[in-house]
């Protein structure tokens, strides 16, 4: 509990925002131009910028935050709430913009190599990766707990917490991202492994009833429960998507040792932030 609680306080302000998101967006994006960017000599990093004429950032699609139309049917080949931000940077600076892709492996290095100003495609902040750069956080990835509506066991619990009981089964994916969570947070409760059979979730192990929930990410979730009928979700708040079980914040990503830069980066954000969460679920609710 204690654990849970910490979670949801560092999220409160996050789960503000993203409850305001479909209502402020055009507010957000007219009033991102009063977060000025830093003045000539201030930072090496924007001098550079201007002076090249183009801010360059690391792309690699990561949904919902950054999208890559390959169809080119839409006019700009990527799209989300990290390019929405990244053109916005670029509008203030009065430059280009300019996609480098880069892969899992060299989305972090190329900060470090000077072979970009920034990395949009959408970085979990870790104790490990802020050994070596800064973030931009506006953003949040969580997990929600999901089941059969007509479960009993369900249909008696309120919270995340009234799951972990000795009569409730829960299955994951052994190996999963969630495993070690899953362990974690539900000691009392019977815990299923199974073989990942590729889905997002094991709905499998639901819908046959040889378990009472299962975890899945808040994003996949809203797909899932348009395709397969008669499911419940915990936290039930917000169709699960402010949940601050296993919460880890979501953001853009710049070399260390750059203050100016970084300031005015992350005032930008938070000025945009109500739009970015707009877009970010407007593309969840396109999903699939």
């Amino acid at each position: 509990m204690q654990q849970q609680n910490k979670a949801s306080r560092a999220w409160a302000r996050w789960a503000v925002a993203a409850m305001l998101a479909m209502s402020l967006p055009a507010a957000a994006q007219s009033g991102a131009a009063a977060a000025s960017p830093p003045a000539a000599g201030q930072s090496p990093r924007v001098d550079a910028i201007r002076k090249a004429g183009e801010l360059r950032v690391g792309v690699l699609q990561n949904a919902p935050w950054l999208i890559q139309d390959l169809s080119g049917k839409s006019g700009e080949a990527w799209s989300g709430p990290a390019w929405l931000l990244a053109k916005e940077y670029a509008r203030q600076l009065g430059v280009k913009l300019t996609a480098v892709p880069v892969s899992h492996e060299t989305k972090v290095p190329v900060l470090a190599a000077n072979q970009v100003d920034m990395t949009i495609s959408p970085l979990a902040e870790t104790a490990e990766r802020l050994k070596v750069v800064d973030f931009v956080l506006y953003s949040a990835t969580s997990v929600c707990m999901f089941g059969r509506a007509g479960n009993d066991k369900l249909t008696r619990a309120k919270t995340v917490e009234d799951l972990n009981q000795p009569d409730v089964t829960i299955a994951y994916f052994t190996g999963g991202a969630e495993e070690a969570w899953v362990k974690e947070r539900f000691p009392k409760a019977r815990l299923r492994a199974v073989a990942n059979s590729g889905a997002t979730a094991p709905i499998e192990e639901i819908m046959a009833k040889r378990a009472d929930a299962a975890p899945i990410n808040r994003v996949p979730w809203v797909g899932l429960n348009r395709k397969v009928r008669g499911l419940v979700v915990f936290p039930a708040e917000a169709n699960c998507q402010q949940s601050t079980e296993k919460a880890s914040p979501v953001g853009l990503a710049i070399d260390k040792n750059q203050p100016g830069y970084l300031a005015w980066l992350r005032q930008v954000a938070a000025t945009m932030k109500p739009a970015l969460d707009a877009d970010e679920m407007r593309i969840i609710e396109q999903t699939p």
